[in-house]
């Protein structure tokens, strides 16, 4: 039901903004590229046998059309994926926008970022492709729309952000046949997911307020819908056949700061995961409530050569009950997890050559993940990046430890126009 009603409304919102965009014929602007992107395996083939995490070829196109008041946007891919040899068609983002003096409005699929966080994710709620991410694609593709109606208000003293969110998106995770991703549950092959359904009780609200306070941008945040990473439940502890993949019920509060100090940009950022169905913590298969933190830093040490770094830090509620109700067998996680990141980036040759070097390390666990790059500009219009992905350390279950069979090397390579 819930297919069908997104299906209609994604429809409806196509021919809206096709409908708009002819209207505002006076004012467009028409887009996009042509990429080839091709990831393959440095350390060990994929489970299904296969040697490459990523490889298609990808056209989009992207239409802006505004005329007065209103703007209608459209970003649209059509690929070709050589791994699931398989034609196929995504809607990036497609919404229709009107403007007002104290107010604006944005309805349908759209791209929403929030916080202050390089690749470490605390009030940016919203879906992202973890699988995208690991296989090497553009970092654009980290992120997913959302069908959602957002709306604006500046009443001056303070600026607000309202998203109603009809229609749950799930977080997309390395494929296990792609990658060699830890599964609690191995011999249970008969799964299903269940998602939220459609519904007013159901249907995703979030809030950002923010202004500038002593020359830092500050924001404060709100929450209430659901985790994107599904949490299994087997039709049995110890003898399981089937498994049932759904989604907890979240509220999230939380606030970040970000501005000048210390001769670079200082990033503060905190949050408070509400685990709605499990507030005792006495489920083990239900997330618990936790308290996230984060403090970045950058700073460009010389000319084209910036450096900046990060510190998370991740506290679980209840810890007590969650280990007392944790089932014989299983590992249990530790309250406290905590990740740090690296990224060096050297622009050379006019600023048309970039290298980069990007990491994650956990001290908790000890496992890391590691990013160098190279991206050439041959012309304004044609680019071309190589790069890996190297995964390794902590364990079978930990977020980079799983991955160490998973070590890769992409090629993207775009023509835009």
């Amino acid at each position: 039901m819930s297919f069908k009603l997104k299906s209609i409304a994604l429809a409806a919102a196509l021919i809206l903004s096709c409908l708009c965009a002819n209207a505002l014929a006076g004012d467009v602007s028409l887009g996009g590229f042509l990429q080839g992107n091709y990831s393959f395996d440095i350390a060990q083939g994929n489970p299904d046998g296969g040697n490459f995490k990523w490889a298609e070829e990808r056209v989009q196109l992207k239409l802006d059309a505004n005329k007065g008041p209103f703007r209608v946007f459209i970003k649209t891919d059509g690929f070709h994926d050589w791994t699931d040899q398989d034609f196929n068609a995504e809607l990036r983002e497609g919404f229709v926008e009107y403007t007002a003096n104290k107010w604006d409005a944005q309805i349908g699929r759209q791209i929403i970022t929030w916080g202050v966080g390089d690749l470490i994710f605390i009030n940016d709620v919203f879906p992202k492709d973890y699988e995208a991410f690991f296989s090497g694609r553009p970092l654009e593709y980290l992120k997913k729309g959302v069908d959602a109606a957002k709306f604006g208000l500046y009443p001056g003293f303070a600026s607000f952000d309202v998203v109603a969110i009809p229609f749950f998106t799930p977080n997309v995770y390395p494929s296990p046949n792609r990658f060699w991703i830890f599964d609690p549950f191995p011999q249970v092959t008969a799964r299903e997911k269940e998602e939220p359904p459609v519904s007013l009780k159901d249907t995703e609200l979030a809030v950002r307020a923010y202004r500038q306070i002593a020359g830092f941008d500050t924001s404060v945040y709100f929450y209430r819908g659901f985790f994107r990473q599904p949490s299994p439940l087997p039709d049995n502890f110890q003898t399981p056949t089937r498994l049932t993949l759904f989604y907890p019920e979240l509220s999230e509060y939380g606030a970040s700061a970000q501005g000048q100090a210390l001769g670079g940009v200082l990033s503060l950022e905190a949050g408070y995961y509400d685990s709605r169905q499990d507030r005792s913590g006495t489920n083990p298969l239900i997330p618990n409530s936790q308290t996230r933190f984060l403090v970045g830093y950058q700073r460009q040490l010389w000319e084209d050569f910036t450096l900046g770094v990060q510190y998370y830090f991740e506290y679980m509620h209840n810890y007590s009950h969650y280990l007392e109700s944790l089932p014989q067998g299983f590992s249990p996680e530790k309250r406290y997890q905590d990740l740090t990141s690296l990224r060096l980036t050297k622009l050379l040759r006019h600023q048309t050559l970039r290298l980069s070097f990007f990491m994650f390390y956990s001290p908790a666990v000890s496992d890391y993940m590691l990013n160098p790059e190279v991206k050439y500009n041959f012309t304004d219009h044609i680019w071309a990046a190589l790069g890996s992905n190297i995964f390794g350390g902590g364990n079978r279950s930990s977020q980079f430890g799983q991955l160490a069979r998973d070590n890769n090397m992409y090629v993207q390579v775009r023509y835009e126009f």
